[in-house]
């Protein structure tokens, strides 16, 4: 059987908190904004994929989006948005979480939650959901309203633009709830997907796609804005060539709001430490996520992704300045020089961010699901691959602290 690789539940699942959503007066549900807000919105799903009613695999994903507000007008607001998900490796990886896709978006979205959003933009997937009523709700209180969901089905069929599958949200205004020891007013969201798409260019296609979403969102009324949501949910497709797959599985997630950063400011600090403390080949810069602390011609064990002993000795020291930015993300990007092929550069390049990664969370920098590594292979050289010189450059992980 081929490898499917559908899109990952993540963006299906974080619909709910994809705005900076300001102001719950009373009883009454409705979005807000304030131009310049930041935030990021957190999810891990737990998943398993059934193939022809058979347990395939097990999966869990982190999801992280980082929203920023826009131009805010006549009620409705300006958001640019980027997706990106991650897996939780085994084995090499030492159990981190493994960037996989990354999206980028630009939606505006009403006091409501009406979203309009250019075709070309396959995120977010879910769409129109929450859409509130417009009026005081007490507990108990229901409606409904359409929504859709949209999928981005290149890489698994061919479709070339998004997908779209429409449904109706039914809500429910539950009351007070409690969610992680703290109450929040909540309300139920509720849909069913059935359809069933036309054939696709290529040889697979989903002849039918039947799904359900069972969530509850937690409403923050002093900030005025979700703090957090859960989900149960469930999606099959039943392919052109009989092969039946099957997605089951749960989801948390939370929102977090940023505070600003001065990037510069940051760098300025972060290089003044790395020079009195006399760490060698490590340079700080400012880049568009955030700042990147690179650790150049980082040392391994030959052809292997274990740490020598004195660059364990420097990460202690990249450590306790990452401790002093907590409340920031951080990724953990793998280089290598332009050598070998592509394939082991890639391999090689994320094993020993891996590796990295794995060291920083032991000694307390951040926990695991506070940081994503990638490798990147030869594509991003910071010298030149014909040198000596360059290739030390080269070969390097980066620390990025970023922005959102």
């Amino acid at each position: 059987m081929p490898e499917f690789q559908f899109p990952k539940r993540l963006f299906v699942l974080l619909t709910v908190l994809i705005l900076a959503a300001e102001g719950a007066a009373g009883e009454e549900f409705f979005y807000r904004y304030e131009s310049g807000t930041q935030y990021r919105i957190l999810s891990t799903v737990e998943e398993e994929v059934y193939l022809n009613q058979r347990l395939n695999h097990r999966a869990r994903i982190l999801n992280r989006i980082a929203v920023e507000v826009g131009e805010v007008q006549g009620g409705a607001a300006r958001h640019e948005a980027v997706f990106e998900t991650a897996e939780q490796s085994r084995g090499i990886d030492g159990g981190q979480w493994v960037w996989s896709r990354q999206y980028e978006s630009q939606f505006d979205r009403d006091r409501l939650g009406h979203i309009t959003i250019d075709s070309a933009y396959f995120m977010p997937v879910v769409r129109n959901v929450p859409v509130f009523p417009g009026r005081d709700l007490k507990p108990g209180d229901s409606w409904s309203a359409e929504g859709h969901e949209m999928h981005d089905f290149r890489d698994s069929f061919g479709i070339a633009a998004p997908y779209r599958i429409p449904f109706t949200a039914n809500y429910t205004f539950l009351g007070s709830r409690e969610w992680k020891g703290s109450s929040y007013p909540a309300f139920s969201v509720s849909y069913i997907i059935v359809t069933e798409p036309e054939a696709a260019a290529g040889v697979f296609w989903p002849r039918r796609i039947v799904g359900s979403s069972s969530q509850i969102v937690y409403w923050n009324s002093e900030a005025g804005r979700e703090a957090a949501y859960e989900e149960t949910f469930r999606m099959v497709f039943e392919l052109s060539d009989g092969t039946v797959l099957e997605y089951r599985g749960t989801a948390e997630a939370e929102l977090i709001e940023s505070a600003k950063l001065d990037k510069e400011a940051a760098a300025r600090e972060i290089s003044g430490d790395i020079a009195r403390l006399g760490l060698e080949d490590t340079s700080v810069r400012v880049v568009e996520e955030g700042i990147a602390i690179s650790l150049e011609n980082i040392q391994f064990e030959a052809d292997s992704a274990e740490l020598v002993v004195g660059e364990k000795a420097k990460l202690d020291q990249i450590a306790g300045i990452l401790r002093r930015y907590g409340d920031r993300d951080i990724l953990v990007g793998g280089h290598t020089a332009l050598a070998g092929g592509e394939e082991g550069r890639l391999r090689l390049s994320r094993e020993r961010a891996a590796a990295v990664a794995d060291y920083l969370v032991k000694q307390g920098a951040r926990q695991s699901d506070r940081i994503v590594l990638r490798g990147y292979g030869a594509e991003q050289p910071l010298g030149d691959n014909n040198t000596e010189a360059g290739r030390r450059r080269n070969r390097r992980v980066e620390i990025t602290i970023l922005e959102n």
